[in-house]
């Protein structure tokens, strides 16, 4: 390892479940006397600045873009092939402005941590500057005979065919995203274009090892860390109506779809209604506005509100599957309900399933009210909800951050 503190780059772009566990680990990497930059997505800036990290913006707009793709990403329900595609027209617009920026800020680091939509970018500076490239993995999506590919339906599938799922799926994000990092090394490193993937960078995963146990047939460049989060700021209050809400019965059921977009809200908002039979309930309305209108007095919308403050005040969380909420959901230690709508969605939610924790899913386009009620009923027996109490407290265990600055600190070289 290099004697002394590191100057690093870390590199995303994504949602907020992208940037707010980069955001964490920056800030870990920081804490442990480390010189680190996080570039990211726009909407993270807020949070980084909460958090201390210094921050620069990206190109792009996540929210815009996925507004854009949402119809068709949706329709397919995510199959593979759509979600790669959708997600390299993200990338494609602003892959050579995202170079330019790492270029710029890491021309004296001893190495990039790249993540998300921006990984090849970052693979391709780290190579052109001869520095180490590390990935930061919030999906794991490395061969393994463990488990399928998470970007696929989650098969159970003997371990050769797992193996080659994966493999399947990361061919197919690399040529669906290649023709832009390609296009990017020409015109602004210089260098010849990449045939072949990327290969032989260390990998560590802001992932639970209680949701996805280390995988025994990884070589040892490829960890599960622990998950990535940051306390909620002690300065933080909730606002007056949540507080007097969450004060005035019993623990509420939580419902958010994140940064889901291009749904029908309002179809969604009827069901949930029906289906909660007058429970209480904290509808999160996310980057879709969700739960927006008249509401009756047992229901509540609510904004941005840290999970780790809130998600243990209530009785159990109705959410999409996104990697994010799914840890945070299961480390507050309250049963889930997952309607996934794309991407790794049905992966975490079937790993929420695998634990007891869950009901079977139910994708968002098939959801009635009265599948719902019965999911609902099913989350809340007390045998789900001893067990999402057990795991909660195995997860609050975890030193996801403090392991990822380890590894990281014993994978940067010397700077050459």
């Amino acid at each position: 390892m290099k004697a002394g503190p590191l100057r690093l780059v870390a590199l995303t772009f994504g949602t907020e479940g992208d940037s707010r566990p980069m955001v964490a680990l920056c800030r870990g990497l920081r804490d442990a006397g480390h010189d680190v930059v996080l570039l990211c997505e726009q909407a993270g800036q807020a949070y980084a600045a909460e958090c201390g990290v210094p921050f620069v913006a990206l190109a792009g707009d996540m929210a815009q873009a996925l507004q854009s793709a949402s119809a068709g990403f949706l329709r397919s329900g995510g199959e593979v092939t759509h979600t790669a595609k959708a997600l390299a027209e993200i990338a494609r617009a602003n892959t050579t402005a995202w170079m330019r920026a790492t270029l710029e800020h890491a021309a004296r680091a001893d190495a990039i941590i790249a993540a998300g939509l921006a990984i090849y970018v970052g693979l391709s500076c780290a190579e052109h500057l001869r520095i180490r490239a590390i990935g930061a993995g919030l999906q794991p999506v490395m061969p393994t005979r463990a488990f399928a590919s998470p970007f696929l339906p989650p098969w159970r599938l003997p371990g050769w065919a797992n193996v080659l799922s994966h493999r399947l799926v990361l061919g197919l994000m690399w040529r669906a995203f290649r023709g832009a990092v390609n296009d990017g090394r020409r015109e602004v490193t210089k260098q010849k274009p990449r045939r072949a993937e990327f290969d032989g960078y260390p990998i560590v995963c802001g992932i639970s090892p209680v949701l996805v146990p280390q995988p025994r047939d990884w070589p040892g460049r490829f960890v599960i860390a622990g998950h990535w989060w940051l306390p909620h700021a002690d300065a933080w209050t909730p606002p007056p109506a949540l507080t007097a809400f969450l004060k005035a019965g019993d623990a509420p059921v939580y419902i958010g779809f994140g940064s889901m977009v291009g749904f029908d809200r309002e179809r969604l908002r009827a069901l949930v209604l029906d289906a909660l039979d007058g429970r209480r309930a904290l509808l999160f309305a996310g980057w879709s506005g969700f739960g927006a209108g008249d509401l009756p007095s047992t229901v509540l919308q609510i904004g941005p509100t840290p999970h780790d403050w809130l998600l243990p005040q209530t009785g159990l969380v109705v959410h999409h599957g996104g990697a994010g909420t799914t840890h945070a959901a299961a480390r507050a230690g309250v049963p889930s309900v997952v309607a996934p709508f794309a991407g790794d969605q049905p992966f975490w939610a079937d790993r929420l399933t695998r634990l007891g924790i869950a009901p079977p899913s139910i994708p968002h386009q098939a959801l009635t009210a009265q599948r719902l009620r019965e999911s609902l009923a099913l989350a809340g027996d007390a045998r789900v909800l001893a067990r999402a109490r057990s795991v909660g407290e195995a997860m609050s265990r975890e030193h996801g951050v403090a392991n990822a600055v380890a590894h990281v600190e014993s994978w940067v070289g010397p700077h050459t």
